[in-house]
């Protein structure tokens, strides 16, 4: 059996797909449904049973979880950047993945864990995932601490070569529309492009970068999963390595391809930043995949252009005239 927590997440829907696609079915899916709208990122999936992350955590620590397991992607995680509970974060994406990490050593099991580029801070420090200079970095919020904090317990514990972090960038693709504010870009675009004709950037507040210049390595989701099935497959690799395209593109730059996508002339509003997060807000991210690359995965990554054209035409709107033609 393989476990993905927040399997009916963004991340995690996507992998249960993948390893649907991989001829997997028999697969435990974790996560907190409540009354969200993630269930619909179940529909069409093949997956054995669903249980509730607490359910799970529960049977996991009385050890009453005696089920065979292959692997557990652990993908459910609290994912807010903005969250301000700290012991909430704490509680969730550092003590439940150290207890599953420890679960998973227990069964023999391989285990892969979201990590995050926000535990790379402002970016000053660059964005290296060479071990050594893990803990120089400086996370810019309760978020990117919370996962730069089990990074950390991984390496004191001398666990590197025992498990993969995934340290994500900018992921955008399908099954993301429940995560409200935390949408990505791409998808706040779509619809709201598809309403006014128009969309929104935010304004620089550094003078070394124009209105739309703040530069992402912005990855597919459709990639995403499948470096995460290389590393799943191959056991013998351990660390915690960058997940993104090695390409840091522009705010602009992805604002043109949704209207390029659409069949659309840009029209770009540059707005106002809130305050808020303007000292924490990251003006450049770029994932170095050498160290990826350097264990052999050869997943190649899409282009901006052709992840985005994928996105909008395949996904986006399509939802959009299946929601037209109900309401019609």
């Amino acid at each position: 059996m393989y476990i993905v927590t927040g399997g009916a997440g963004f991340i995690g829907s996507a992998m249960v797909w993948k390893l649907n696609r991989m001829g997997i079915e028999d697969i435990l899916v974790v996560d907190n449904l409540n009354t969200s709208s993630k269930w619909k990122n179940l529909v069409g999936l093949r997956y054995a049973d669903y249980m509730h992350k607490t359910a799970f955590l529960d049977a996991v620590c009385s050890g009453r979880f005696d089920t065979p397991v292959q692997g557990i992607i652990h993908m459910g995680a609290c994912s807010s950047t903005t969250e301000q509970d700290a012991d909430y974060l704490m509680g969730n994406n550092f003590h439940y993945t150290r207890t599953l990490a420890e679960f998973a050593l227990s069964k023999r099991a391989r285990f892969l864990y979201a990590s995050s580029a926000a535990t790379y801070g402002d970016g000053s420090l660059g964005f290296d995932d060479d071990p050594e200079t893990m803990d120089q970095l400086v996370p810019l919020n309760m978020y990117g601490y919370s996962k730069q904090l089990f990074d950390m317990w991984v390496k004191k514990n001398g666990l590197l070569d025992s498990m993969v972090g995934l340290k994500f960038f900018n992921v955008f693709g399908p099954n993301e529309y429940h995560k409200d504010d935390m949408k990505s870009v791409v998808c706040k675009a779509f619809h709201r492009i598809s309403a006014t004709g128009k969309m929104g950037l935010f304004r620089s507040y550094r003078p070394e970068y124009k209105d739309g210049e703040q530069q992402r390595d912005f990855v597919y989701i459709k990639d995403c999963v499948d470096v995460m099935w290389w590393l799943l497959m191959h056991e013998d690799v351990g660390g915690i390595f960058n997940v993104g395209t090695g390409e840091a593109r522009t705010w602009n730059d992805l604002a043109r391809s949704v209207f390029a996508a659409m069949g659309m002339e840009p029209r770009i509003e540059y707005v106002d930043m809130p305050e808020t997060i303007r000292d924490k807000y990251q003006y450049y991210t770029h994932a170095n995949m050498d160290r990826l690359r350097a264990i052999g995965c050869d997943v190649p990554m899409r282009s901006l252009e052709e992840a985005v054209a994928d996105y909008v035409t395949n996904y986006l709107a399509r939802e959009e005239r299946t929601l037209r033609a109900s309401e019609g």
